[in-house]
C-alpha cells in the first residue's frame, strides 16, 4: 500500500464496494447527527457501495446503535454494525475454552458479546474469573475497577475491547476506554491485550462478513481509525468532522497516515486528486502548493478560499511534509498552520 496519499479519480462511492464507517466523529457526534453525514450515507447506498459501521464503542448493542443511525435518517439494520465488544469476544475465544468465567466490566454490549460468545458472564474477582473484558460505559466507576484489579492480580488475563483515551461527545471530549484501563493497569502493572481500533481485527471480520472486494475505510481518529487501516492494508479516509485535524493528518506518523482526506461524508461522492512533486521541491495538487525548505513548511499563493481548495492545500501540504520527513528531515511543527478551517 502506497505510504502518502493515492488519490481517487472516481468518487469512492463507485471504487469500492465496501465502506467500514466509524461512528462517533463521523456518522453522529454523542446524540446529534453531522452535517451530510446521512445525505452522504444513503447516497453512497444508492450508488451501490455497502455499508458497515465499526466502533471501538462496546457499551452499546448492535440494535440500539441499528436503532440510532436509522433515527437519524440512515437506515441500518444490526448486521451492519460491528462493535468492539464483538470484537473483544472474539479475541477471547483465542486463549478461553467456552464455558469460562469472565468478569466484565462494561455496559450492556459487552456483556451480551461475551455471552453470546460461550462464556459465563461474572461481577466479582471472588467468582476467579478466567479473564477480565473490559469495556467503556458511562455507569462504570471504582467499584468495578477494583473487581477488575482484583481478579488481575490473581491472574486473569485482561482484554480492552479498546485503549481510545477520549470519547467526542455533544459536549466535548470525556475521557474514554483507554483512560479506565489506564487505571487498572497502574494498579495492577499489567497491559492488556486489545481487540479494537488500531487492531484491524473489526475491519477484517466485517470484510469477512459482508463478502467484500475492495473496502474503504472511513473515520475521523488517525490513531485509531486511519492507523487501523494502514495496518490491515486498507484504503483510509479521513474526514474532518471529529477528532484529528487537517494539521493532525500533515504532521502523522506514516503508520497514522490518511490515504485520501476529505471534509465530511460528501467525500465519497467525490474525486480525490493525487499531488504531484515539481520542481523546485513544490508539491502541488490543483491550484494548491506547499513544500519543505530547511525543515519549515511553506504554502504557496493559490485557490479561491473555497472548500475545494483549502482541502487541496491539505493535500499539497500533506505530500510535501511526508516526502520531507521519509526522506530523513525534520520538520518544524511550528510551521504547520492550522489548515482546512473553513468548510462548511
Amino acid at each position: 500500500m502506497k505510504a502518502g496519499l493515492v488519490g481517487a479519480p472516481v468518487a469512492p462511492a463507485e471504487a469500492y464496494d465496501l465502506a467500514l464507517v466509524d461512528l462517533d466523529g463521523v456518522a453522529y457526534r454523542g446524540h446529534e447527527p453531522i452535517e451530510h453525514a446521512a445525505d452522504g450515507l444513503t447516497g453512497a447506498r444508492e450508488r451501490g457501495m455497502r455499508l458497515v459501521f465499526v466502533t471501538n464503542n462496546a457499551s452499546r448493542e448492535p440494535e440500539s446503535v441499528a436503532d440510532q443511525l436509522t433515527g437519524l435518517g440512515i437506515p441500518t439494520t444490526p448486521a451492519e454494525v460491528m462493535t468492539a465488544a464483538q470484537a473483544a469476544a472474539q479475541l477471547l475465544r483465542s486463549r478461553l475454552e467456552r464455558g469460562a468465567r469472565v468478569l466484565v466490566v462494561g455496559g450492556a454490549g459487552l456483556r451480551t458479546a461475551v455471552r453470546q460468545a460461550g462464556y459465563e458472564v461474572v461481577d466479582s474477582a471472588d467468582d476467579e474469573p478466567a479473564a477480565v473484558a473490559q469495556g467503556f460505559a458511562p455507569e462504570v466507576g471504582w467499584a468495578q475497577l477494583a473487581e477488575a484489579a482484583y481478579a488481575i492480580e490473581r491472574g486473569a488475563w485482561h482484554v480492552a475491547s479498546n485503549l481510545d483515551l477520549s470519547l467526542p461527545t455533544a459536549r466535548g471530549f470525556a475521557p474514554g476506554n483507554g483512560s479506565l484501563v489506564g487505571a487498572v493497569r497502574a494498579a495492577t502493572g499489567v497491559t492488556p491485550d486489545s481487540a479494537g481500533k488500531p487492531s484491524p481485527t473489526m475491519y477484517r471480520m466485517a470484510v469477512e462478513r459482508a463478502g467484500a472486494r475492495d473496502a474503504l475505510v472511513v473515520g475521523d481518529r488517525l490513531d485509531t481509525d486511519l492507523a487501523g487501516a494502514r495496518s490491515g492494508g486498507f484504503v483510509g479516509l479521513h474526514v474532518l468532522t471529529g477528532v484529528s485535524s487537517a494539521r493532525d493528518d500533515v504532521l502523522a506518523h506514516p503508520g497514522e497516515r490518511p490515504h485520501l482526506i476529505g471534509a465530511d461524508l460528501r467525500a465519497l461522492h467525490e474525486p480525490h486528486p493525487e499531488p504531484e512533486p515539481g520542481p523546485e521541491g513544490w508539491w502541488t495538487c490543483r491550484g494548491a502548493s506547499a513544500r519543505v525548505v530547511d525543515g519549515v513548511l511553506e504554502l504557496g499563493r493559490g485557490g479561491d478560499g473555497s472548500p475545494a481548495s483549502q482541502l487541496d492545500e491539505v493535500r499539497a501540504a500533506c505530500a510535501a511534509a511526508w516526502s520531507a520527513v521519509d526522506a530523513g528531515a525534520t520538520l518544524d511543527e511550528s510551521s504547520v498552520p492550522e489548515l482546512a478551517t473553513d468548510l462548511a
